[in-house]
């Protein structure tokens, strides 16, 4: 160094700074020790087949303590700002974000928050649907990753104050696109493979056809009698098979069972009932309606089948565990014949008791 020329921390107060320095080390150290044997796992959560703009794609996120110590952290009711997916194509174009994503994180949001522990080897499981993030309108495949956020995401614009009445807090603050999560550690899971098909397959009637996950086996529909039909859907359900399940549905007669759907479904637009149609199918698949034709029996037997030319019933009798009981039913299945092909069209159960 010259004559004349200062040291660069002449002046400053170097034990100061030592113990700045000190401070932030430990602060790193204590950090990297409460997060080692934490971890994030992504999974899917009744996996089927995926299409452009048509149904969810739901993922079970996993949080897991492995570690030796107690982990806390925030967990927020909008997920919104605690999760986020990484989605790819495999030239790693990042996929947009879904418009109801960057309406959630633009401009002022208030977030209602809880605090949480995990005590060593437990877990905290949620289920989200990646549309809720992600632009996912184009077939092909993609590479799925979650970030977790425990602290929740941070940029400048955040304040923390208590809330009222739950006991809990709320957050405060702006979230402006592509700024998410700056300042904040994320914890980040597996990669999965995510195949986004083409629209649904029709024969040359129109018809749609099934698509076999596993072995990707086209299936058409096929003119084979009554009773085969309602033996294939009901063994397409107890392998969980949904594409197959769905085969022989006639989701027109079905959504309009119910008075009110039936309304609705007279009033609506062509792509209304398109909709509709959708929305019927995923809340099957998911067994929040009509619970009965989407139940699992571990056994069935055909009692009996009747028909003419046009239309026809099979009785059926089914069991299902419940608990350490056996419960029985008795399905009656009302199919009907469009260009030679049987489809379900309706369903009555009665009950049975137990054994």
């Amino acid at each position: 160094m010259g004559k004349g020329q200062k040291h660069p921390f002449q002046g400053y107060p170097v034990k100061k700074f030592f113990y700045v320095v000190l401070w932030l080390s430990c602060a790193a150290i204590l950090f990297a020790a409460e997060s080692a044997g934490i971890s994030v796992g992504i999974r899917y959560h009744n996996k089927q087949l995926y299409y452009p703009q048509n149904g969810s794609i739901f993922v079970q996120v996993t949080v897991t303590n492995n570690s030796s110590g107690v982990y806390r952290f925030r967990l927020p009711d909008d997920r919104a700002f605690a999760l986020d997916f990484d989605v790819r194509t495999p030239g790693n174009r990042q996929v947009e974000n879904a418009d109801i994503l960057i309406r959630k994180r633009s401009g002022q949001s208030r977030v209602f928050f809880r605090e949480l522990s995990l005590d060593p080897g437990e877990s905290l499981s949620f289920v989200e649907n990646i549309r809720d993030w992600r632009r996912l309108d184009e077939p092909g495949s993609y590479i799925v990753q979650a970030k977790f956020y425990p602290g929740l995401f941070k940029n400048g614009n955040i304040t923390v104050s208590t809330g009222e009445g739950s006991g809990g807090f709320e957050l405060l603050g702006g979230f402006q696109a592509g700024n998410e999560g700056a300042g904040e550690e994320a914890l980040v899971s597996n990669r999965l493979n995510l195949h986004i098909r083409a629209p649904a397959v029709l024969d040359s009637g129109g018809i749609p056809v099934a698509l076999e996950e596993e072995t990707q086996a086209i299936y058409f529909r096929e003119q084979i009698p009554p009773d085969e039909v309602v033996s294939w859907t009901l063994r397409s359900r107890q392998k969980s098979q949904w594409e197959k399940f769905f085969l022989y549905l006639d989701l027109e007669q079905m959504v309009q069972r119910d008075a009110a759907r039936e309304r609705t479904w007279r009033a609506e637009s062509e792509e209304g009932r398109r909709r509709m149609l959708a929305s019927y199918r995923e809340s099957l698949s998911k067994q929040t309606i009509d619970g009965d034709i989407s139940a699992i029996p571990f056994e069935f037997k055909i009692e009996r089948t009747t028909y003419n030319a046009d239309e026809g019933t099979v009785s059926v009798l089914e069991k299902f565990k419940t608990g350490d009981y056996t419960e029985v039913k008795r399905y009656t299945y009302y199919l009907r014949r469009s260009d030679g092909v049987w489809t379900i069209v309706d369903y009555v159960v009665l009950s049975l008791g137990t054994e």
